[in-house]
């Protein structure tokens, strides 16, 4: 009676291992410590701040959903061809991929991610979305801005560079595996290591946060199609009730974490669509549930969604 559909898995795991990156004699103690000076004192240009401000506006305006990021991808390259830094286009059908320094080794990566989401922005304010249904709600579009910032600062200083910095522009992260289709075609080939970061309104402005370990969790998607046989809501003991079947899964779900977890591994489990009906009378045929997992660990993760898949059609089945 249930059938249970896996419609998207992303699960990317990277692993870097430290690698060691040696400094060129060219460069003194001296001047070392005045180069991280020198960033500093140019990204405090107001004609820089004003720059990256109305970048990352009119990609709040414009926003595009994974995959469909041709014109943030446009942007990205015009300004990166008026900083004369060489690029690669297209990877990943929208991403780009920039070079700037010796082109030698030690190479470290800087990236962002440039896709929206799909809902709807209810702010109003002058820089509101363009495109009904679409918004940047989670700071792409900041994200995109302040990666064209570090370029403009880098190949400022660029003399001072002993190495390459590879800039990469990610498509479709919000669930759409675009960071897995970079690696497939080649982006951080020769890659040592590489950075990225998030915004968040959690820390105060100006601030910067980290911590050792892993911050961000692997996410995967689930949905769950259950089956069951409609009819009138006043004789329910002729139907077999999906929506009560349903019900039951999505409570043993929440289980999963708080009682098969270790506390001290974090995991979560989130329902966040449920579909079935469309009448306040009629007991519907079929539902359709789906949400989101999320594990610190490649074990972790692989044992949640075994068990997702487990429990959901072992409930499903009991009504």
């Amino acid at each position: 009676m249930a059938f249970l559909k896996w419609v998207l898995l992303i699960f990317t795991l990277h692993s870097f291992m430290p690698t060691p990156i040696s400094s060129n004699l060219s460069l003194n103690k001296e001047a070392l410590p005045q180069i991280p000076l020198n960033f500093l004192e140019f990204s405090k240009k107001p004609e820089i701040m004003d720059w990256m401000v109305n970048i990352r506006r009119k990609i709040h305006e414009n926003r595009e959903l994974g995959y469909e990021e041709f014109e943030t991808s446009k942007l990205i390259r015009a300004e990166l061809d008026l900083m004369g830094i060489p690029y690669k286009y297209p990877i990943a059908a929208t991403g780009v991929v920039g070079y700037i320094g010796t082109g030698k080794p030690p190479f470290v990566a800087l990236r962002a991610d440039m896709d929206a989401l799909a809902m709807e922005e209810l702010v109003e304010w002058e820089h509101k979305s363009k495109v009904p249904g679409k918004m940047h709600a989670c700071g792409h579009d900041a994200h995109v801005a302040m990666l064209l910032g570090a370029a403009k600062m880098l190949q400022h200083n660029q003399n001072d560079l002993q190495g390459t910095v590879v800039l990469i522009f990610q498509p479709a992260e919000e669930g759409g595996g675009g960071a897995k289709i970079m690696l497939d075609e080649g982006a951080l080939d020769n890659v040592d290591a590489i950075f990225a970061l998030h915004v968040t309104a959690r820390v105060p402005i100006g601030m910067v946060a980290s911590r050792p370990g892993p911050i961000s969790a692997a996410m995967g998607f689930f949905e769950a199609v259950i089956n069951g046989k409609g009819g009138h809501a006043a004789i329910p003991q002729h139907t077999v009730d999906p929506i009560l079947a349903a019900s039951n899964v999505i409570v043993s779900l929440q289980h999963l974490v708080s009682r098969e977890a270790d506390p001290l591994d974090s995991q979560v489990v989130s329902i966040a669509k449920f579909q079935g009906g469309g009448a306040f009378n009629v007991i519907p045929d079929s539902v359709t549930i789906g949400g989101t997992f999320r594990a610190f660990s490649k074990e972790s993760f692989l044992q949640l969604r075994q068990r997702i898949e487990e429990q959901a059609c072992k409930d499903a089945m009991r009504q």
